[in-house]
């Protein structure tokens, strides 16, 4: 995966924080590029790719940061 344009660090937020912080962060990326949302909650595996289908934005998929949390990688089509 490439390098996101950007990543948010959402590693102690709970749901529904994780996708409120990439809905605010989202137009601070151009179109084309992925933002990233680090999240330690599980319920983000589910949220994240949620929030893709209703705002119409693509799901790339899941990887890892550095440390092991679960990564979570959005691109921005409008």
């Amino acid at each position: 995966m490439t390098t996101p344009a950007l990543e948010l660090d959402c590693r102690d937020l709970l749901c529904p924080l994780p996708v409120i912080e990439l809905a605010r962060h989202l137009a601070e990326i151009p179109v084309g590029a992925t933002i990233a949302v680090v999240a330690t909650d599980v319920a983000a595996r589910v949220d994240v790719p949620a929030w893709c289908r209703m705002r119409e934005q693509e799901y790339v998929g899941e990887d890892v940061a550095d440390d092991g949390a679960p990564r979570y990688v959005v691109r921005r089509l409008s």
